[in-house]
């Protein structure tokens, strides 16, 4: 008897695990459906981990994609492919996989060039941090230690885990490394290759595996309605021209109930960071951000100010916003 489908993987059509499973029914797509389980990769890695030619390995991508097995994100020139996250694709693509002795000798050398891959990876993305740290340097040496800030943030997101986080202008990947414990996928969009690279390589080192970051602009997010349960700012807005739109944006992807952690600099006076490191934004004003989550259908519940250390000149503020709509839980609305 047909065992029927849970709510959490609804069935597929027939056709669709028929051509599902004819792509994934290939050994050199199962080699790549295997690698795309340990990081997402572009064409150029997997022609370097598997040894095929770049039409070849295109080839295959673009039949996996097209059964839905895969998922494919352009980022500038570059195209990154990760394990599609549709709940029931998915599963098919897992059952498959568990099938594979993981101790086949293909797949272990598989696993070893992914590896040399991903060292070059990290070493990119360690020379372009080097290039760029100063700049970073400068700014934190004016405020609170980055410490403190990330506790109060933790604190903001409380100790219940969840399932989905959406973390705007990621950078270095810090928040997702941070948080990504708490749940159960976690994505980063930054509008920097450069930057996106560096965090690829952080999260590769503090072994985060349900997290995965993509380029995009904040105030055009490239997710439906109610996607994520908490979506985190940390200091982005003050290089907006209209941050509202940004917070419109995050407030458009939160799920009833969900969580707005916004982190940033309280009004100041450092005009040098303006003409030195692009900021559109002296600091944001309390009144501005009440206004604008609540424009956005939000309700501000806390503004922290965070001030700044011994010697520091900047006061770091967060905000934290929850959707008004309820949620249901079972026969009873819980707010």
């Amino acid at each position: 008897m047909l065992r029927q489908p849970s709510s959490d993987f609804p069935a597929l059509p027939v056709d669709t695990v028929l051509t599902a499973l004819r792509a994934a029914g290939e050994a050199t797509r199962l080699r790549i459906l295997a690698l795309l389980t340990e990081a997402e990769l572009t064409v150029k890695d997997l022609t370097a981990i598997l040894g095929q030619s770049q039409p070849r390995i295109s080839r295959h991508l673009k039949l996996l994609a097209e059964a839905g097995l895969i998922d494919r994100y352009p980022e500038g020139a570059w195209v990154f492919y990760r394990l599609t996250d549709m709940g029931a694709a998915r599963r098919l693509a897992a059952d498959v996989l568990a099938l594979v002795d993981i101790g086949d000798p293909v797949l272990v050398r598989d696993r070893e060039r992914l590896a040399a891959v991903k060292h070059e990876h990290a070493d990119a993305a360690g020379r372009y941090f080097a290039d760029n740290a100063a700049d970073w340097d400068t700014i934190r040496a004016l405020h609170i230690a980055e410490a403190s800030v990330e506790a109060a943030i933790v604190k903001a997101v409380g100790e219940r885990p969840f399932d989905s986080l959406l973390d705007l202008g990621t950078g270095t990947g810090r928040l997702l490394e941070l948080l990504a414990p708490l749940a159960v996928r976690a994505v980063g969009i930054d509008a920097s290759a450069p930057m996106l690279a560096v965090a690829r390589a952080n999260l590769d080192r503090a072994h985060v595996a349900n997290a995965q970051v993509r380029l995009g602009d904040i105030q055009h997010l490239p997710f439906a309605k109610n996607s994520f349960d908490v979506v985190t700012v940390h200091q982005v807005l003050h290089y907006l021209d209209e941050p509202s739109r940004a917070i419109a944006e995050a407030a458009r992807v939160l799920r009833p109930g969900g969580r707005l952690i916004v982190v940033d600099f309280a009004p100041h006076e450092l005009e040098f960071l303006r003409e030195k490191h692009a900021h559109r934004r002296l600091g944001l004003a309390k009144s501005a951000m009440r206004q604008w989550v609540e424009a956005a259908g939000l309700s501000l519940e806390q503004a922290t100010d965070l001030p700044a250390g011994e010697g520091g000149k900047l006061t770091v503020t967060l905000w934290l916003a929850r959707d008004r709509r309820l949620v249901i839980a079972g026969n009873r609305e819980v707010a």
